[in-house]
């Protein structure tokens, strides 16, 4: 199996590097801003490098969505694992094109409203995850976990 895992640096990049057990036995790939901590976590994985900010910044959504197309059909993963934030949409929206399976993780300080992303990719996710109960009011179809940290 292979995993594509898309986040943006800082917590969601600390998100996912949490999820090491569910990914360390695969294929995988990272999507994530080009900054310090990204090039410190990832020395020894293959990651590729999108464009930030991304909080409602429309010329970067549509320059990580070319980004998306090339990686994903270069790479062609079997799951899209994210935890936000922006850079997910376009990696979601392109990945369902192309058949990959879509794992959300709405991120820790949600507690009782959606992020943006949360909101946008939503609709489309195979799995949609949340770390509190009370977040289940808001995406009804959601499984908490509870805290990945």
């Amino acid at each position: 199996m292979k995993i594509a895992l898309v986040g943006s640096s800082g917590g969601h990049l600390t998100h996912l590097k949490q999820l090491e057990p569910v990914w360390h036995k695969h294929d995988r790939f990272w999507v994530t801003f080009d900054k310090p901590d990204a090039s410190s976590y990832l020395t020894e994985e293959r990651w590729y490098k999108a464009y930030f900010p991304t909080n409602r910044n429309v010329f970067n959504l549509i320059r990580n969505t070319f980004v998306a197309f090339r990686v994903l059909l270069k790479e062609r993963p079997d799951v899209i694992i994210s935890s936000g934030a922006g850079v997910a949409v376009p990696f979601f929206y392109i990945g369902k094109l192309i058949g990959a399976k879509l794992v959300y993780i709405e991120v820790f300080d949600r507690i009782d409203k959606p992020t943006v992303t949360g909101r946008l990719v939503y609709p489309i996710t195979d799995k949609f995850i949340v770390q509190w109960d009370e977040m289940k009011k808001v995406y009804p179809k959601a499984i908490n976990l509870g805290s990945l940290f």
